[in-house]
């Protein structure tokens, strides 16, 4: 096969938007909503931002690079190990994959045990054994991860999140609420921040593997044309997370009178329960299982196909295994301690992410300039260590107080390997 019909771009692009969607964008957008108040349109430029442009820029600079770890591998090989293998252990077993299945237990089954049995710790190990049993066998073979994605799980999640549009169009909806926090001064920033908690930019960085051989499975051997089928499918799946952060963004600005929230999945609640009375909780119990299924698979696949060639002797299903196994265990610590350790690590990886896709994107400005990558990047990456460690050294930095001190240095850093090499090309020639 030398090219994709317009339906296999379409599956395309359901397949990477499902591996995108999970429950944090579904939390993350209506409690951004519900803080933002009246500020709500200025916070979504920053959220969609970072939660939706950086991962599509992300797909596109590892379909420009050729790969994620030869894009690392600019910097130093020694970097792109440890960098790629930090981005695996934070998007797979460690952080995210867990992170699904406590918040699909949360959503999808918590309120519906009896009252004795929610404080128990056994059925969320059973839960999570289920779960992650289906996770592990929808991994084992990802060369029909389009079909099951594209011809099942994403349509069945698309229409479960229109079923939810469409009744909000005919609900009234409450007023606007009024901006709280960091949204009253800084709401464009405090989206992008918000953005990162999705973790998909570094996640999009991962996925590229899995896209680049869902193609090459079904025939596509050209370069160029997985570049190009990657770029559409890229878009094509920002367009739908665009479509549902702006639908759920605005209906959690409308949800300040319900109650008092401190998290999305409670501002969630009060919406499906406004909407739809006392089926909301099952319908929003259905949306948030396919959401964590979906990218609990898509992640789990893109690290096992990682793992699988970083340890040559582990087979793809052996490495899915012991991803599945592990990430079984760090579920059942709890969502409240997995998500204590997520705001530290995307502080520390998403701005070398971040720097990672725009050096790749506009890599013909630098002409080949070896300094650019390394440089900038092993700046940014010992400043987010700092200032992980010491945060108060660096309170007077240019937008440090909005959560992105760390432009300066790598602005700085870029220049200064930009200028010095002239520099010393005129030294070596004088003499």
């Amino acid at each position: 096969m030398n090219g994709l019909s317009k339906k296999d771009l379409v599956l395309l692009s359901f397949l990477l938007f499902s591996m995108f969607f999970g429950a944090g964008n579904l939390i993350f957008p209506p409690l951004l909503g519900y803080q933002a108040g009246s500020h709500v349109p200025f916070a979504l430029i920053g959220f969609i931002f970072s939660a939706v442009g950086l991962p599509i820029l992300g797909v596109l600079a590892i379909s420009k690079a050729g790969g994620f770890e030869i894009l690392a591998r600019r910097v130093h090989p020694s970097f792109a190990r440890v960098f790629l293998f930090l981005i695996y252990l934070c998007i797979g077993p460690c952080l995210a994959i867990p992170r699904a299945g406590s918040l699909a237990f949360e959503m999808g089954m918590h309120p519906f045990l009896p009252t004795d049995w929610q404080q128990n710790t056994t059925a969320l190990f059973f839960y999570s054994l289920l779960f992650f049993g289906i996770v592990l066998w929808l991994s084992h073979n990802p060369s029909k991860l389009v079909e099951r994605f594209g011809k099942l799980l994403t349509p069945l999640l698309l229409a479960l999140i229109g079923i939810v549009v469409l009744k909000s169009l005919f609900s009234p909806s409450g007023p606007t609420g009024v901006a709280t926090g960091a949204y009253i001064e800084h709401p464009v920033f405090q989206g992008i921040l918000d953005g990162y908690q999705t973790g998909d930019a570094l996640a999009a960085l991962a996925f590229g593997i899995v896209i680049a051989n869902t193609l090459r499975s079904k025939g596509v051997d050209n370069d160029k044309k997985i570049s190009r089928y990657m770029i559409i499918s890229g878009l094509g799946a920002g367009a739908l997370l665009m479509v549902i952060y702006l639908i759920l963004g605005f209906l959690g600005a409308s949800s300040a009178s319900y109650g008092k929230a401190d998290n999305g999945a409670q501002v969630l609640t009060y919406l499906m329960n406004h909407l739809f009375g006392a089926y909301g909780m099952v319908l929003l119990g259905a949306v948030f299982t396919i959401a964590c299924l979906c990218v609990s698979i898509g992640l789990t696949t893109s690290c096992g196909q990682f793992f699988a060639g970083l340890f040559p002797r582990l087979s793809y299903k052996t490495c899915v295994n012991l991803l599945a196994l592990a990430s079984l265990g760090v579920a059942n610590l709890g969502l409240n301690a997995i998500l204590k350790f997520s705001v530290p690590l995307f502080g520390v990886l998403y701005p070398i992410a971040i720097v990672l896709i725009l050096l790749a994107l506009t890599d013909r400005l630098w002409k080949g300039n070896t300094r650019v990558y390394p440089w900038t990047a092993w700046t940014v990456a010992v400043f987010s260590l700092l200032n992980l460690v010491y945060p108060s050294m660096f309170t007077e930095l240019p937008l440090q107080p909005q959560g992105l001190g760390w432009i300066l240095p790598a602005t700085v850093a870029l220049v200064l390997a930009l200028f010095t090499r002239p520099i010393r090309q005129r030294v070596k020639q004088s003499v």
